[in-house]
């Protein structure tokens, strides 16, 4: 099993370290070319949105990346990950993929000084550390999107499940626990 970490910019060494203690070999997607190598899964990491939507669409790697998740590709997406992947974002005219049919408000908890930590409970996972840095939540969510995890008293969505997509607000790759990866792994294997 083999999973493709997009490392044109941001958190992405931190999702490699992660697949690494669960045995699983990374690759890295820098240009469009990586994109023609075989691999079972994509991780979109944390970093900003802006740029990185930028440079998917500088490198010529915007489309095929869509055609890939669109197409039933396993993608994690963390923070930036998810603001790329969502349908619309109710703070910035801007879009990207579009493939998650989910609604997010980017910078939703303020900006650095609004970071923080807390421990969530995730349906099928279990309790894991939960680290918001300038996060984004979901605010709304169509039909056939799971919710997966609420943060604190707010219950503002922070995970959600979508066919093949795995998104959340907050960074499971600046923990140690690996559970948030295995689950991508499982959904990678079908199960």
């Amino acid at each position: 099993m083999k999973v493709a970490v997009l490392a044109v910019q941001g958190a992405f060494i931190e999702h490699e370290k992660q697949l690494e203690r669960l045995g699983i070999e990374c690759i890295e997607l820098r240009q469009a070319a990586d994109l023609e190598k075989e691999y079972d899964g994509i991780i979109l990491p944390g970093g900003e949105s802006t740029v990185q939507g930028k440079l998917l669409k500088d490198l010529g790697m915007f489309d095929l990346l869509k055609e890939q998740i669109a197409n039933g590709m396993p993608v994690l997406a963390t923070c930036a990950g998810l603001i790329l992947l969502a349908e619309g974002i109710s703070n910035d005219d801007r879009t990207y993929l579009q493939t998650l049919p989910v609604v997010v408000k980017r910078n939703a908890y303020g900006r650095q000084l609004g970071s923080f930590h807390i421990e969530g409970e995730v349906k099928g996972i279990g309790v894991v550390p939960m680290e918001f840095i300038r996060a984004p939540y979901i605010e709304s969510v169509k039909d056939d999107v799971e919710v997966l995890a609420t943060e604190g008293d707010s219950n503002h969505i922070v995970m959600v499940q979508y066919k093949n997509q795995l998104a959340m607000a907050f960074h499971p790759e600046l923990c140690e626990c690996t559970k948030i990866h295995e689950r991508f792994v499982a959904l990678m294997l079908g199960k």
